[in-house]
């Protein structure tokens, strides 16, 4: 009887194992009911006594936020700091900044974007030892900023700079010419916002009585206007400035504001620049010297420039110059001599280097024909520096640590994936996030000496769990040689995968410049939605071409002045390769892709027509003379300059050799790639009289996203695939050819 009732749970147990990994992934899984959604550590902060640290939390019962202190050793709460739930000005926060004595924070409310990074909102400053909350104004504002002595909160408001003493309430404006589309003080324009990553553009001294900005004057910049269709009887314009490849920018300067003496003096450098960007401001150590970054329009030139505010002077400490570009970063650092960090691609791969105060080179302190790709900080004690690389291969991320001579470099983390660093403000610990492609985030504490771990803090066991119940496939990596180059590649198969049978390919890329698709990192939405087409019978596959990044500058800057030139020609490669392993039907292969991706698969399609079926293009420029002017003439310098780069690879070139299907989409609100790429690109189409699919999603920006849309346009372009790949998985033939040797892995 007993072996009778053993037998039949393990048949039971059997049963349930199989039919739960018969579960399919659907659309609304992953777009409507965020089944996939992972758990995070919300805007972690170390806190000053290097012990401790902080994160934002969210109460669904209550509804309310909170920030909570939780001690290192111990991963124990120490305590809340402040709840939401116990303010009655503040519903809930959304973001919050400590002053430097972390004896005040910054609460954001009410926040509202702007464009990709910017916004508005509603701040307070909470207390932490008279827990009172103080309104910074009455109105949204923009980058409120702590004085480092905690005194006052400088921010922007309407293109003018203001700050406000949070003893007695007064506010100062600092500047007064501020107009929309014309003059704006301290806040980036659209186009530094977008391509320069930032929009702060002030910065306090260390003593807290200057305040250094950048003034742009757009007035002879062109603008563009989008119509917003809402749901009035009449749409309304959206009117902004926005230079496009060999237009007109924003002319910039550089202004220190003297809070002391209520003065503003424009910075004057020692050279004679015409048409320049500045990309970086940043206070030394010392409190009358600034430093300051000009960098050519082409970007091939850049100055580090050192001022001083007390005398009035300016020394040029740093020159670099490349024949293709240089990438702007973060990474610098002042050290209390003033000496400072900085990375450059200057040996032909991205490395830290050490400069004393007058920019003479001290030492290059990471050296290899690998990448580092993020510089984490400087501990004085024990003179390490802290940062991630890719010296373990390029789709990996790992933590190191080295002296500032460049001696006893040390691996920090060990397992092979992408792991990020948090380091605590001592340098004592950091908290690693790992994920990979078969991992979700992992939270674990660390030590900073030796990686070593100490405890885990959070992981996504239930995600995993979760997971098991569904028909999943392994992403797989590999690298295949095309065009005399070994291109890093994952590929997806069906759950059932039969060698003998033959599959259509469907390929993803997104192939601009320095970016990075093949990475051993755990899921984006997109992936579960190559889960769902692998489910289906179809193989996806993603290539990193030549253009993409961390494999160093010369494997990255070879598109120079032509993009869409060797990227495309990889693609079509890759794709020819992949169809003739005996599982892939050649005449079946489609490609998609998202931006500067749209802009690929669109030419793919066109310049590939007898390899590709069908492709799809979201959001695609066209033509990169609609694009605007630092990103396009990073690469490609202006149309005025460079006119056959910009028209031999642009899409609307090359209509007439469109023999698949095409599915076009675009929001009609996207301020970065603007509708007028879909436009022109449909306007050319139906010239040519070549027949197409497309879609517009109105007042939808560069991301298509809101309410259902996502579930839309997957649902659109799912549908397109099986009208135009999906046909029956072929039967296997007698004879089969292994072809699987070209492709390594």
């Amino acid at each position: 009887m007993n072996n009778l009732k053993l037998s039949f749970l393990f048949c039971l147990f059997i049963s349930s194992i199989s039919i739960a990994q018969t579960k399919e992934i659907t659309l609304e899984d992953i777009w409507k009911n965020r089944t996939f959604s992972t758990e995070h550590m919300d805007v972690l902060h170390s806190m000053a006594n290097g012990q401790q640290y902080s994160v934002l939390n969210f109460n669904r019962v209550e509804r309310s936020t909170s920030i909570d202190i939780y001690d290192y050793k111990t991963l124990e709460k120490v305590k809340t700091l402040v709840s939401s739930a116990n303010l009655d000005e503040i519903p809930y926060f959304t973001n919050y900044t400590f002053s430097d004595d972390e004896t005040m924070v910054l609460l954001a409310t009410e926040e509202e974007a702007i464009f990709r990074r910017s916004s508005l909102g509603k701040y307070f400053v909470y207390n932490v030892k008279t827990k009172t909350l103080q309104s910074v104004s009455d109105f949204k504002i923009q980058e409120p900023t702590f004085s480092p002595n905690g005194k006052f909160i400088a921010y922007g408001y309407q293109n003018n700079l203001y700050y406000k003493n949070l003893e007695t309430d007064e506010v100062t404006q600092i500047t007064f010419d501020g107009k929309k589309n014309e003059i704006i003080n301290g806040i980036t324009d659209w186009v530094y916002e977008e391509e320069f990553s930032f929009v702060r553009a002030f910065d306090w001294n260390s003593g807290s009585n200057k305040i250094a900005f950048i003034r742009f004057d757009e007035t002879n910049v062109p603008e563009f206007s989008m119509d917003v269709y809402g749901n009035t009887l009449y749409q309304t314009q959206h009117v902004f400035k926005y230079p496009k490849a060999g237009e007109a920018n924003a002319l910039v300067s550089l202004h220190i504001f003297d809070a002391e003496t209520g003065k503003t003096e424009e910075v004057k450098v020692n050279k004679a620049y015409n048409d320049f960007y500045i990309p970086r401001i940043k206070w030394t150590n010392n409190p009358d010297v600034l430093s300051a970054q000009y960098m050519n329009r082409h970007q091939n030139e850049l100055d580090l420039w050192f001022v001083n505010a007390a005398k009035n002077t300016s020394n040029l400490v740093l020159a670099e110059t490349d024949k293709a570009y240089i990438d702007v970063t973060f990474n610098l650092t002042f050290l209390k001599d003033n000496s400072f960090i900085w990375t450059s691609e200057k040996d032909g791969y991205n490395h830290i280097y050490h400069y004393d105060k007058t920019g003479k080179l001290i030492n290059q302190v990471t050296k290899g024909n690998w990448e580092v790709t993020d510089y984490y900080g400087f501990d004085e004690k024990t003179k390490t520096i802290f940062y991630q690389s890719v010296e373990n291969g390029s789709i990996n991320r790992d933590v190191y640590s080295i002296k500032l001579n460049g001696r006893n470099k040390k691996r920090l983390t060990k397992t092979e994936g992408t792991n990020q660093a948090a380091f605590s403000a001592d340098f004592s610990y950091f908290i690693n996030t790992f994920s990979s492609a078969t991992t979700p985030y992992e939270y674990t504490l660390n030590s900073a000496s030796s990686g070593n771990l100490i405890k885990s803090i959070k992981d996504n066991d239930k995600l995993s769990q979760k997971l098991a119940d569904y028909k999943t496939s392994k992403k797989e990596f590999s690298t295949i040689h095309v065009n005399g180059n070994d291109l890093n590649m994952w590929m997806i198969k069906p759950a059932d995968f039969d060698e003998n049978k033959k599959y259509p390919l469907f390929m993803y890329q997104y192939s601009g410049p320095g970016s990075q698709q093949v990475a051993n990192r755990w899921n984006s939405a997109n992936d579960y939605w190559y889960q769902m087409l692998a489910q289906k019978g179809y193989i996806i596959v993603c290539v990193d071409g030549r253009g993409t990044g961390f494999k160093g500058a010369n494997f990255k800057k070879v598109t120079q002045n032509e993009l869409g030139k060797y990227e495309v020609e990889d693609q079509i490669a890759a794709a020819k390769k992949l169809g003739e392993l005996p599982y892939i039907d050649a005449s079946r292969i489609g490609i998609w892709g998202w931006s500067f991706g749209g802009f690929m698969s669109s030419n793919c399609l066109f310049k590939g027509n007898d390899v590709f079926k069908m492709a799809i293009a979201v959001a695609p420029v066209t033509s990169w003379r609609f694009y605007d002017t630092i990103y396009t003439e990073r690469y490609m310098t202006t149309p005025q300059e460079n006119p056959t780069g910009y028209d031999e690879n642009s899409p609307i070139n090359h209509v007439d050799k469109l023999k698949g299907d095409f599915l076009l989409v675009h929001g009609t609100a996207d301020d970065n790639v603007h509708a007028q790429n879909a436009m022109r690109l449909t306007e050319a189409l139906i010239q040519a009289n070549k027949q197409f699919d497309w879609a517009m999603y109105p007042d939808k920006n560069h991301g298509i996203y809101g309410g259902n849309t996502r579930l839309h346009l997957y649902t659109k372009m799912s549908n397109f695939i099986d009208e135009n790949l999906g046909d029956k998985i072929e039967e296997p033939k007698k004879e089969i050819k292994e072809n699987t040797s070209k492709i390594k892995g």
